[in-house]
């Protein structure tokens, strides 16, 4: 009964999700899906795919600049044997569903198409490795089951990412994605952030991510306090002066834009990377209401669990505030105008 009852829930949401398309293709919007890079190892997936699943590893990520202390984000990876000895069905059957009821589909951490960050049991993130998948069949899965319903595909290509994957998805009429903190030459990251004239065609646009600082959030420095409060920082005064520094060379790529004054405010700077967006080659741009109505906190801090309130950060503002907020009409307006 328990599992005819959860069943049953998902019929339920199917029907739902069905109705939201349908009413977002006759306004005029399409309905893009996320898949997220793993499922709950206590949830209905792991029970269901046991076969094909590598239960007990957690996939994550290796030390960076953004967390030098790596990640694990406490999700099971797919065991490529298996997933070749099964012809890839779970993965296709995967596909499917979240498709089925969508215009679009969103893929977090893309490059788990080709390559994932194995934590062994036990172990911390630094100590893991990587486990390679076979490319050529994931992305022509990918492909043939996008192509049954015409959805778009959006790739996080994002983080320690290798060019074949941005290549890769290129090739097959997918987009990457842009962020505006990660927006440099891939073959010099030195160099100063390029101008949004020298941004990929092939990518969404946005100023951030739900796993990167809001634009609020950026400009205070709210994303190295909430990593040191938790102890994820080495070096939290360099982190610190590394956080001043990117702040100042964003405002200046914005003045050398035009976009802004010799001392503008929050609320000018944040509308000024809008607009820098609307500037970019990019075929699509997305805003996120909290980069808008000046909420600091991001909504997910990768490689916490309880430690930070993940996914359960509200907007400052009620729905019915939002459409109305005079800084989410000149964002819209400055959006627009391009």
């Amino acid at each position: 009964p328990r599992v005819a009852f959860h069943a049953w829930v998902q019929q339920r949401v199917q029907e739902q999700l069905a109705r939201a398309r349908d009413a977002g293709r006759a306004a005029g919007v399409r309905v893009i899906h996320d898949l997220a890079v793993g499922c709950d190892p206590d949830g209905a997936d792991a029970w269901a795919l046991q076969d094909v699943l590598a239960l007990g590893v957690n996939v994550g990520a290796p030390p960076d600049d953004f967390s030098r202390q790596g990640q694990n984000w406490g999700l099971p990876p797919w065991r490529p044997d298996r997933l070749d000895a099964t012809g890839y069905a779970a993965y296709r059957d995967l596909l499917r569903a979240l498709v089925r009821q969508a215009d679009g589909l969103r893929i977090d951490h893309v490059a788990g198409l080709w390559r994932l960050w194995w934590v062994p049991p036990g172990e911390t993130p630094d100590r893991g490795t990587y486990v390679h998948y076979d490319a050529d069949v994931m992305l022509a899965v990918l492909t043939l089951e996008a192509s049954r319903t015409g959805a778009l595909v959006i790739g996080e290509d994002l983080g320690t990412v290798e060019p074949e994957v941005t290549e890769g998805l290129g090739r097959r009429n997918m987009l990457g994605s842009s962020v505006l903190w990660f927006t440099r030459d891939p073959d010099d990251p030195a160099q100063p952030l390029l101008p949004p004239g020298a941004w990929p065609e092939s990518s969404v646009a946005t100023v951030s991510t739900h796993d990167l600082p809001t634009a609020p959030g950026f400009l205070r420095g709210e994303h190295v306090r909430a990593r040191a409060e938790l102890g994820l920082l080495s070096d939290v005064p360099a982190e610190e002066e590394r956080a001043r520094a990117e702040r100042a060379e964003m405002v200046a790529l914005l003045r050398t834009e035009g976009l802004v004054g010799d001392d503008p405010d929050e609320d000018a700077i944040v509308l000024a990377m809008h607009a820098l967006l609307a500037r970019s080659r990019s075929r699509l741009v997305l805003v996120a209401p909290y980069d808008v109505v000046g909420e600091p906190r991001q909504p997910n801090l990768p490689g916490t669990v309880d430690e930070y309130p993940n996914w359960r950060l509200p907007l400052p503002v009620s729905l019915e505030e939002l459409r109305t907020d005079p800084r989410v009409r000149a964002v819209v307006e400055a959006l627009r105008g391009r």
